[in-house]
């Protein structure tokens, strides 16, 4: 990021921003694998109804993120922010069926990021005191279900401030995808969390901290174990 961080945003945008770079394609069914670049802002287990962080003392929860009043599976919640320096592909964690909705702004238009990426590049601190955004942002509601686990996970796309930026690669609905596809990118700063509802069968054990740095496709970011034989599970068959 160094090399980049002192050109013009004109510059960034039009020959850094859209790169796409070729990676490695990892597939290891006992984990998750981060669904997007950029750091973890915050990282928990929370009911439904429970606060996921607290913006301005105004409480933001799992169903008000999925805007979902239904939604009732207490759940691991990984938040990634996506930086303009980051690489804005975002890819598959684990394999599944994967199928989408939209929903736009609460409000007229995109609350900016950016005070928040400021914290983050230019303060090194996480705060989410700024974090508007997460109440009001167009978003793309991402579900796979893994019929391995009898349940389904959530990726959720949040846009800044440029409304009709978040851009599926494949615009069929209940495909099969798989671990380390590319699915979508949002366009220039953005949030992606992974939602795991919590499993019977299943623990679900995170690998990073809050403040860390990831990559999508590369960086396994929950390790997956199962409860009844105390091991991992086993691999998939392909």
């Amino acid at each position: 990021m160094r090399e980049v961080q002192d050109k013009p945003v004109s510059w960034l945008s039009q020959y850094h921003f859209f790169r796409d770079p070729s990676r490695p394609h990892y597939v290891d069914s006992w984990y998750f694998f981060s669904p997007a670049d950029g750091i973890i802002v915050y990282q928990s287990v929370v009911e439904p109804t429970e606060s996921l962080v607290d913006i301005k003392g105004r409480s933001y929860s799992l169903r008000e993120a999925l805007r979902d009043d239904s939604y009732d599976r207490t759940s691991l919640v990984i938040g990634i922010f996506m930086t303009f320096f980051d690489v804005h592909v975002n890819r598959i964690p684990c394999s599944g069926r994967l199928s989408y909705r939209e929903f736009e702004p609460l409000d007229t238009e995109n609350r900016p990021m950016l005070d928040v990426e400021k914290g983050i590049l230019e303060q090194l601190r996480i705060s989410t005191d700024e974090a508007e955004y997460l109440h009001q942002n167009q978003r793309m509601v991402n579900r796979v279900d893994v019929p391995e686990f009898h349940q389904p996970y959530y990726i959720l796309q949040i846009a800044d401030y440029d409304v009709d930026s978040i851009t599926p690669f494949e615009l069929k609905q209940n495909q099969p995808v798989q671990q380390g596809e590319r699915f979508s990118q949002i366009r220039y700063g953005s949030q992606v969390d992974l939602i795991i509802p919590l499993s019977d069968i299943y623990h679900f054990v995170p690998l990073w901290q809050v403040g860390d740095h990831v990559e999508a496709g590369i960086d396994p970011l929950v390790h997956i174990r199962d409860k009844a034989e105390g091991h991992l599970i086993q691999e998939k068959a392909s």
